[in-house]
């Protein structure tokens, strides 16, 4: 029970170094078709999807820091394939960290650039 709360307390001030983050509704997106070497730059905009191949890429949500908008972004993202409609990924794609939570298929890579900023 001890570790337990030392654990807790131990964690309590990480809390507050949450950071205060700016939703946007495009994601800057890059893909990489690994048997062509051809690469692809386009926007996804929350609740939209974007096609790749066979595959199919929904955003839903892309946040930046609110005090540095070009320091990092994250982009909540779906993908699926069109031939039998599974989901292949799902979860938070962060840009300045493209491999903590990667897409992994045989063909493509895609990755998020950048929350595109309001005007």
């Amino acid at each position: 029970m001890i570790r337990v709360l030392a654990v807790i307390a131990a964690l309590c001030p990480f809390a507050a170094l949450a950071e205060d983050t700016t939703s946007t509704t495009t994601a800057n997106m890059r893909a990489l078709d690994k048997v062509s070497g051809q690469t692809w730059d386009f926007d996804i905009s929350s609740g939209q999807s974007a096609s790749l191949g066979n595959l199919t890429l929904f955003s839903k949500e892309c946040r930046y820091p609110t005090d540095d908008p070009s320091s990092n972004a994250y982009v909540y993202l779906s993908i699926q394939d069109e031939r039998d409609g599974g989901e292949l990924f799902r979860g938070w794609m962060v840009a300045a960290s493209p491999a903590l939570n990667a897409f992994d298929h045989a063909r493509y890579d895609v990755w998020l650039l950048s929350c595109a900023l309001p005007e």
